[in-house]
């Protein structure tokens, strides 16, 4: 992250970097015009702005010779540094075609000036504000895994958790094809015949979403509204991809590959194709997968079909769906999912530290019936068995514990075994209440890394890797 000073050079890294101006090109909240620098040459780029309910203005900018920004707007028709540190820059966020570019320079698409793209920008909810329309959109098309499926050691396709970024592409399976490019000797283009004809293997994962539990937040970042049931564990049958990529020659200044989607859309006002990148060790992991099968069937569209990205251990921005495109890079990708999202930030200028594999989480099936609105739970007194899964991208769970008095106190639970070395584990545990009322239930989880779920989540700006122990009020009558 650069910051720029007053007249626009930067304060460190290399002299050109310079935003010359940026001057209004269309409504005050769609897409803006901005000219900068790099050595002598002049570029145009975009900045696609927001204005909240406050009345403040925010974008993000990506330019050639500038990087992707994250600016505040300063007068009506202008960009300058304010007095204060709200100016950070990233280099390399010039926007290239796909395999034209394996330094990193890669990022999301530039709108065109004026087009006045949608702009929404990322805000924090106000004290008592209740979910948006916006957040319901995103909830009515996503969905998680309702937490009596933790019953399933694998489960169904359809109570799998499923967050889709932007539409399900149409896809023909007989005409698609994977590229595999960027920094290698020999670039290939393989369909999906080819694809299943080579070797195959077969891994149980458990994927989590990274922003699950963002709803439970206060304040409340808006984006999807996840309680604690965006995970899922599936069958996941592929080629693996460490194989291609070193057949594929790879450059020895390789530093990361990138993958993109089919998935095309519009997030804060700049247009892009899902892409994400892993470190090149992580791509050469031998359980790293080109899956096109979920628990022995062909993936369904809304899971990826018909090709998908599985890392086992990562949270689920990095498993991409709709597989087109592999890029081995020798720079580290700049793209909006990698330097905007999915970051760990308390401010909004905060360039923040990137998310990467899930935290240790425990699941408790809730005992009893549901109350349909609010879900507490109902029981009997009478002896209760308490059950569910545990996992963790930093394997295997080492110990899981569960409290029955609001976390005053903990007791082991019984661990049974994972079913792959990056599923989730079984645990249960008896209870037997005997005096009418009501109690709240806990659970949480510890990792072979030492790491433990904290009490309560840990607070950031885009809500992620929120894994807080789980609550379940029940009223035993």
């Amino acid at each position: 992250m650069i910051p720029f000073l007053p007249d626009g050079r930067s304060a460190a890294g290399p002299p050109h970097r310079r935003l010359l101006r940026c001057t209004e090109a269309a409504e005050r909240a769609g897409s803006f015009h901005v000219q900068g620098e790099a050595g002598d040459a002049r570029n145009s780029g975009t900045i696609a702005l927001a204005e909240d309910h406050q009345g403040n203005c925010s974008g993000i900018l990506q330019a050639p010779g500038v990087g992707t920004i994250e600016i505040r707007r300063t007068t009506d028709h202008t960009w300058a540094k304010p007095d204060d540190d709200a100016w950070r820059a990233r280099p390399g966020g010039g926007a290239a075609p796909m395999g034209d570019d394996h330094t990193g320079g890669m990022s999301a698409t530039r709108a065109e000036p004026g087009l006045g793209l949608p702009s929404l920008p990322a805000r924090i909810a106000e004290p008592g504000e209740a979910i948006t329309m916006d957040e319901l959109r995103l909830a009515s098309r996503n969905h998680a895994m309702p937490l009596e499926a933790l019953r399933h050691e694998l489960t169904p396709a359809g109570l799998h958790y499923l967050l889709i970024h932007y539409d399900i592409p149409e896809a023909e399976p007989g005409h698609w094809r994977l590229r595999l490019g960027g920094a290698v000797d020999r670039p290939v283009e393989l369909s999906l015949a080819e694809l299943r004809a080579r070797p195959r293997v077969t891994h149980t994962v458990t994927l989590e979403c990274a922003g699950n539990g963002r709803a439970l937040l206060d304040p409340r970042p808006l984006s999807q509204p996840w309680l604690d049931g965006g995970v899922g564990t599936a069958e996941w049958t592929g080629t693996p991809l460490a194989p291609l990529l070193r057949e594929a020659g790879l450059d020895p200044a390789a530093v990361e590959v990138c993958f993109t989607g089919a998935d095309h859309g519009v997030e804060r006002g700049v247009e892009q194709t899902y892409a994400r990148s892993l470190p090149l060790a992580e791509a050469l992991r031998e359980d790293a997968l080109l899956a096109d099968t979920m628990n022995g069937a062909p993936l369904p569209p809304q899971h990826g079909a018909p090709l998908r990205l599985v890392v086992p251990g990562w949270y689920g921005m990095a498993q991409v769906k709709w597989l087109t495109e592999v890029t081995v890079l020798t720079e580290p990708f700049t793209g909006f999912q990698q330097v905007v999202a999915y970051r760990f930030k308390q401010e909004a200028e905060d360039p923040g530290e990137p998310v990467t594999r899930i935290g240790p989480r425990a699941l408790m099936v809730p005992p009893g019936f549901p109350d349909f609105m609010s879900r507490v739970r109902v029981c009997e007194r009478t002896a209760q068995l308490l059950t569910g899964r545990a996992w963790s991208g930093r394997p295997p769970v080492t110990a899981v514990e569960v409290s029955t008095d609001g976390g005053l106190s903990w007791q082991p639970a019984a661990l049974g075994p994972a079913a792959d070395t990056y599923a989730w584990r079984p645990w249960h545990h008896p209870w037997h209440p005997e005096v009418p009322g009501t109690y709240r239930l806990m659970v949480r989880a510890s990792d072979a890394s030492g790491r433990a779920q904290p009490a309560g989540p840990d607070w950031n700006r885009q809500g992620m890797g929120n894994n807080g122990v789980q609550v379940v009020d029940v009223v035993v009558r």
